[in-house]
């Protein structure tokens, strides 16, 4: 396949794993939030939520977000008033500045705010792209994927003249450390009183060999779960240096992978009866999960 192709676009938890999945700042507040405390929600379609349930937005938006994504479910847990300003396909230039008729996302942000959650990066470094890209490869000369094929060729003709999505450098490691740290500082100068909690990406992808859902090579599946080790280890790491907390979504989600028998993310290819469907991205139970730890940690 021509490298062209790239992308466009729950049971309860043990309370060890939330232990393990959420580190606090010791500099940071951990009063409980109170009912109808303003609750500002920034990222990517990993926080936006595409796919999962209906729409939140009336009417739908290019952002894509839904109104199950863990942000309003979190919300109506703890009755807070919510300003979800995630988006599908946001990078972290989108949260520090303008994005066509979006304002940056940081706008959203006021002095009475006290909660902001923060899910970005990925697409700094072209982690879903890059799985579209290598599945395409991987579906196209097996019949049973005609299917996914199909949108393939499909994505392609929608953006033909767009590169394929390259493995990151240093370099744009070098760039999303910057761009998060200028994120997590520009968060608190806006809203001095508020938690911000980092919230990183959900484990897509199996510790093992690939299954159906996920037609990648042994090579491709390396390299992907490289760039997401990377990155989770990363947003814990700024989180910690500006007195932010971080709930790992990537730890909590382990063994839920979109190979697994209960996953919390789709693969590449829908499972029978899985409908709507947003491949490589959290489905309705990984939302549901990311939204039961953060209400924990949050305290009563």
């Amino acid at each position: 396949m021509n490298s062209k192709y790239r992308s466009t676009m729950l049971a309860a938890l043990l309370p060890i794993l939330l232990v393990a999945g959420c580190a606090t700042a010791p500099g940071q507040s951990t009063a409980p939030t109170v009912p109808s405390a303003r609750y500002v929600a920034l990222g990517s379609s990993f926080a936006a939520g595409p796919g999962v349930t209906v729409s939140a937005d009336n009417p739908a938006t290019r952002c894509t977000r839904s109104k199950d994504n863990y942000a309003h479910q979190l919300a109506r847990l703890r009755q807070l008033d919510l300003v979800d300003v995630s988006c599908g396909g946001a990078t972290t230039a989108h949260l520090l500045g303008p994005w066509k008729e979006l304002a940056p996302q940081l706008d959203a942000l006021t002095p009475d705010t006290a909660l902001v959650t923060i899910t970005i990066g990925g697409n700094d470094v072209s982690y879903v792209g890059y799985l579209f890209v290598e599945s395409c490869k991987g579906a196209e000369d097996r019949p049973a994927l005609a299917k996914a094929f199909a949108m393939c060729k499909a994505m392609t003709a929608r953006q033909p003249s767009f590169p394929a999505p390259a493995v990151p450098t240093d370099a744009d490691w070098s760039k999303l450390a910057a761009d998060l740290d200028r994120i997590a500082a520009e968060a608190r100068r806006r809203a001095p009183q508020a938690r911000i909690v980092f919230v990183d990406y959900v484990t897509l992808l199996p510790s093992g060999a690939p299954c159906p859902q996920v037609p990648l090579s042994g090579q491709a599946l390396a390299t992907a779960q490289a760039t997401a080790d990377r990155l989770a280890r990363l947003t814990a790491s700024v989180a910690k240096h500006n007195g932010a907390d971080v709930l790992r979504a990537s730890t909590l989600s382990r063994g839920h992978d979109a190979c697994a028998a209960q996953p919390w993310s789709n693969g590449f290819v829908a499972r029978p009866g899985v409908d709507p469907f947003t491949p490589y991205h959290p489905n309705l139970a990984g939302m549901t999960a990311i939204a039961t730890a953060l209400d924990r940690i949050l305290g009563r």
